[in-house]
């Protein structure tokens, strides 16, 4: 799923990544609101109340909000970063910024307890996330070739609209505009299935919800290392 670029990458790669990593930041969306009241993996709604702190004169809200921004754009950053300086045809480069998500996640799943709604704690925690969405949306973005986006639905509503009209005006290639209305539809669903789950799961298990988007990461990393291993395996047993 992650692994594949360029001419080696499939549509079904690019669903199967939609898939479970819309999944992932619908949950961590939905349990980071309620952990936390603040919305993690996108800056649209941010912006909106920039805006408005700074033309009520709120400046501490303004800082933050400013923080919250930047943040995600820092997690873009680092995971375009570390998949540029280890080259992205490298089979693995991807690794590196999941496992930095992995660890948030585990943190806060662990020390979301002492969390007291104080200021500083909010910042912590939710910059966190904001920043682990940043690398995520990074991370996708630079492997599907800017096909699959997970961290947000406003473009991938607009791009559903524009492609569901082109399929009924359109004489050409329907094909590829329906596979694309399909894909459209994985990113959207199980973006709202994760930020149900997120939602249902927190009202119980609390801040160890977040071992759930944990399992769900850790399976995406181990999908990819398991196909190799067991490709090479089913060679080595053909040629013999």
């Amino acid at each position: 799923m992650l692994r594949h670029l360029g001419s080696k990458r499939t549509y079904g790669h690019n669903v199967k990544l939609a898939a479970l990593l819309s999944l992932t930041a619908g949950f961590v969306n939905a349990a980071g609101f309620l952990g936390f009241a603040v919305l993690t993996t996108n800056v649209t709604g941010h912006a909106a109340l920039f805006g408005e702190s700074i033309a009520m004169g709120q400046w501490e809200s303004a800082r933050v909000i400013t923080l919250w921004m930047f943040l995600f754009l820092a997690g873009a950053f680092v995971s375009s970063l570390f998949v540029s300086s280890l080259g992205k045809d490298q089979r693995y480069s991807f690794v590196v910024p999941v496992l930095i998500e992995i660890s948030i996640f585990i943190t806060v799943a662990l020390t979301g307890r002492y969390y007291d709604q104080t200021l500083v704690l909010k910042e912590v925690f939710a910059g966190s996330l904001l920043f682990s969405m940043g690398m995520q949306n990074a991370l996708v973005t630079v492997v599907s070739g800017s096909v699959v986006r997970t961290t947000h639905l406003t473009g991938t509503f607009t791009d559903l609209g524009i492609e569901l009209a082109q399929v009924i005006k359109s004489t050409g290639d329907r094909k590829t505009l329906i596979g694309k209305i399909k894909l459209r539809m994985v990113i959207i669903l199980f973006f709202l299935a994760g930020a149900l789950g997120g939602a249902f799961v927190f009202r119980f298990l609390h801040f160890f919800s977040f071992f759930i988007p944990v399992a769900l990461l850790v399976y995406t990393l181990l999908y990819d290392v398991f196909r190799i291993k067991i490709k090479y395996y089913y060679r080595s047993r053909v040629k013999r």
